[in-house]
């Protein structure tokens, strides 16, 4: 039985480390200096396995854990935002089987290995969720979706790939826009986490939070999360 697969990140960083890593062990044969390079090519080289491992496994955990702060009903519509191979998303399809999921992502593959919408379908099919789940070519920036038309927006490892802090301001805009009143946010991400918790509080957004960081790929990893106000909110409340 084939099992999912949702791809090893940041690959070409991943390849220039362990070929640093062999380059600098090798280098312990030469006389007066393997001393000095033996160390750091240690280092490269564990760095890429505990990369590989958040790829494989690590990353998998914190999608769980993100996933588990969401008090799913099983029909919500969903949003991810730089999907991938699926990993958010097709998590989300699985807690929430009656209802339809979207991806969006412009599937670059210095950020994923082998990353394509066709990856993903695969993946969809694997995990059984294809029939309630399509995947589409678009940018966070401008999102082709509706406004207010997702119970959930997720992204993960992926805004902090647009270089310019108005651009990832931008995108976390959008991901407010198509949020529904009452609807839930959650993020993923290693780098500008505390500009996500300020633009999604200027926004707005309530029970805006950032979680302790997790270090699957050396970076820090922040799980960051928030509620749009509105009448399901206000529902749940009662």
């Amino acid at each position: 039985m084939r099992k999912a697969d949702y791809g090893i990140d940041a690959p070409i960083t991943q390849r220039n480390l362990l070929i640093l890593g062999v380059i600098c062990c090798a280098l312990v044969a030469i006389p007066k200096v393997g001393a000095y390079t033996i160390w750091p090519g240690v280092a490269f080289i564990l760095t890429v396995v505990l990369m590989y491992w958040g790829s494989k496994s690590g990353k998998m955990k914190l999608r769980d854990k993100l996933l588990n702060a969401i008090p799913w009903k099983g029909d919500e519509a969903v949003l991810d935002v730089g999907c991938g191979r699926g990993l958010l998303l097709i998590g989300a399809a699985k807690r929430a089987p009656h209802g339809q999921g979207i991806g969006i992502d412009l599937w670059r593959n210095v950020d994923l290995a082998n990353n394509s919408a066709d990856k993903a379908m695969d993946n969809a099919r694997i995990e059984r969720v294809a029939d309630h789940v399509k995947f589409r070519e678009g940018d966070a920036r401008e999102l082709p979706c509706a406004n207010e038309s997702f119970d959930v927006v997720l992204s993960s490892w992926a805004i902090h790939n647009i270089t310019v802090s108005t651009g990832r301001a931008k995108a976390i805009a959008e991901m407010v826009r198509v949020l529904k009143p009452g609807g839930h946010i959650g993020i993923l991400d290693i780098e500008d986490t505390t500009q996500y918790v300020e633009e999604l509080r200027k926004l707005g957004m309530q029970n805006v939070k950032r979680g302790s960081p997790s270090f699957i790929f050396l970076l820090p990893t922040y799980m960051v999360t928030a509620v749009k106000p509105g009448v399901a909110e206000a529902a749940t409340a009662a």
